[in-house]
């Protein structure tokens, strides 16, 4: 539209023999429309490319030492809880389906045919169901035994490497609050050498602090959200085991019946 503008002006000046100044107008014009959409244009990569160079420029006035640090307590962090959320996400089963399927194969094939339909489901269920059948012949009692052990160690297996999760959280604010002390200390030691406090000699050391700071309570609270989401998932895990283990007793007590 400017540049449509600009051509209109210079026409109608050009009809009324202002050759000259319709000329000097109409440069200038359109060096500020090209300058401008130049500008337009070239603002959105400068943008995009802008937060990655940023990021990248702090990280490194924050110090190699302290940052890849907190960088790998993120990398780490990130590894545990992908890993348990791809683990936790195959070792969800079905309840309904698979309690379903158990007392069909009681009730047209006895114990063998349930253990055999408990052997061919993946997660913990099928196979705390799995160890109560292996016990019938012992009774109810040793049943519900094993399949509270065995409940046991499948709750270990769901929790297992979470606490890495939960240590690399506490541990990422702690670096970027010791960087923030020890910025600030060179801050000090700067003053005292000089003699003088001037802003230039403390930016350094407290621009180092703020951003070690900054970088650790942002990977902590990443982690934070995927350590939330794994807990919650384990509960529900854990909750369908125990209302399987109840179902499972039923169904045993109304089979030997």
């Amino acid at each position: 539209m400017k540049r449509l503008f600009s051509i209109l002006a210079i026409t109608g000046m050009m009809a009324f023999g202002t050759v000259n100044a319709t000329t000097n107008a109409s440069t200038n014009t359109v060096a500020t429309t090209v300058a401008s959409m130049t500008q337009d244009e070239a603002a959105a990569p400068a943008e995009e490319l802008g937060f990655h160079q940023e990021l990248k420029k702090r990280f490194i006035e924050g110090g190699p030492g302290f940052m890849g640090i907190v960088l790998l307590c993120l990398i780490l962090g990130l590894a545990i809880a992908i890993e348990r959320i791809i683990f936790l996400n195959l070792s969800t089963t079905n309840t309904k389906k698979l309690t379903q399927e158990v007392e069909d194969a009681l009730a047209s094939g006895g114990i063998p045919a349930a253990k055999e339909v408990c052997r061919n489901t993946k997660g913990p269920i099928a196979s705390i169901y799995y160890q109560g059948l292996d016990r019938t012949d012992e009774g109810l009692d040793a049943v519900e035994k094993a399949v509270v052990a065995y409940g046991g160690v499948q709750m270990g297996q769901l929790e297992k490497n979470v606490s890495w999760i939960s240590l690399f959280i506490a541990l990422a604010p702690m670096l970027g609050f010791m960087g923030t002390v020890i910025g600030m200390i060179q801050a000090f030691d700067k003053i005292e050498a000089a003699g003088d406090m001037q802003p230039s000699l403390v930016a350094g050391g407290i621009k180092v602090a703020l951003l070690t700071t900054v970088f650790g309570l942002v990977v902590a609270m990443i982690l934070q959200v995927f350590y939330n989401y794994i807990i919650a998932k384990i509960d529900s895990i854990v909750n369908d085991m125990e209302d399987a283990s109840i179902t499972l007793m039923d169904l045993l007590i109304r089979n030997k019946k």
